[in-house]
């Protein structure tokens, strides 16, 4: 079930085609008068009663910040939490491990969600995922039924989108200015990560993967993934095709890619265990001790703490610019 989980997780991230939302940076504040104005529009803006629409195209009306929140989703929940809603949220799912907080919450399933377990917990916003909705619309459709607002965030494809679906899920919640706040740390964090490996003059080629043998899923262009090893500088070997796919271990020994990244840990040992695979012993990644396990949810969550997990991938591949 783990197993299942993870690669269902990993792989509704690559669905969507990377795609910019187009968000503007923001204006650097020039004098006291502007950063008075930017904090009165803030507040503004984070008034109630206020509209959304989910990613479903359905308008979400609160009245007042939500007194009680389930979470259906580890990417929400982590949101949530950056937020400072502790105490707002009443339910979360199953898989939900960080921070440590969420492993005190009630839990209200995972794929197969307990629509009356949550109608119970009288939430007044329930925050479920797009990747989620070819299991679950039936369940979600329950829960409005019984009068609870459902908000399906929006499965972000790229860091833009990411930092949209943290801004809006502040403004659903009354906390936008600490979302704002969130994206702002975490636009640093990438640009200092990007400046780190702007000075490597050779590209590493590297190959990711998020299961094991039998079926070696990697992903390719137009995925999420595509998008943070372009970040950091490095070749994709698997980006000749389109989105999540099998690559057999005879092809990833014929492309020999620099780096091995390994974006699960539901296999003991697995690093030693891709070394050890037939005929990887050719493989620069494997000759040169470059294979490297990476926590998945700091490179598949798109929450705060995505940049993070950026950077786990830019010292994988370049660790030498980091040691530096």
């Amino acid at each position: 079930m783990k197993k299942l989980w993870q690669l269902w997780m990993t792989s509704a991230l690559a669905v969507l085609l990377l795609v910019g939302c187009g968000q503007k940076e923001e204006t650097p504040v020039e004098t006291n008068g502007n950063a008075q104005q930017e904090q009165q529009a803030t507040v503004e803006e984070a008034a109630f009663p206020v509209t959304l629409t989910d990613a479903v195209g359905n308008e979400i009306t609160l009245e007042e910040a939500p007194k009680t929140i389930v979470s259906m989703i580890p990417s929400n929940t982590e949101i949530l939490f950056a937020l400072g809603l502790n105490e707002e949220i009443v339910g979360v799912n199953d898989y939900d491990n960080y921070p440590e907080e969420a492993l005190e919450k009630e839990k209200i399933g995972g794929q197969e969600f307990n629509v009356e377990k949550i109608v119970s917990m009288n939430p007044e916003i329930v925050f479920a995922h797009e990747s989620g909705l070819g299991m679950g619309e039936a369940g979600l459709q329950q829960i409005r039924d019984a009068g609870v607002k459902v908000f399906v965030v929006k499965n972000a494809a790229d860091f833009n989108e990411t930092y949209t679906t943290i801004e809006q899920i502040g403004r659903a919640t009354g906390k936008l200015e600490e979302a704002q706040k969130i994206v702002e740390d975490m636009k640093a964090k990438v640009e200092e990560v990007k400046e780190k490996v702007a000075k490597v003059e050779a590209k590493k080629t590297v190959f990711v993967e998020t299961s094991d043998v039998p079926d070696i899923y990697t992903p390719g262009k137009g995925t999420f993934m595509q998008e943070i090893l372009d970040m950091v500088n490095a070749e994709n070997i698997a980006a000749d095709q389109e989105g999540w796919f099998i690559m057999s271990p005879e092809e990833i020994v014929s492309r020999n890619p620099d780096v091995i990244i390994v974006m699960y840990s539901y296999v003991d040992g697995i690093v030693d265990s891709v070394k050890a695979r037939d005929g990887f012993d050719t493989v620069t990644a494997v000759q040169n001790d470059a294979v490297v396990q990476v926590d998945e949810n700091l490179t598949s969550r798109t929450g705060p703490r995505l940049a993070e997990g950026l950077e786990e991938i830019a010292k994988a591949i370049y660790p030498e610019v980091f040691s530096e």
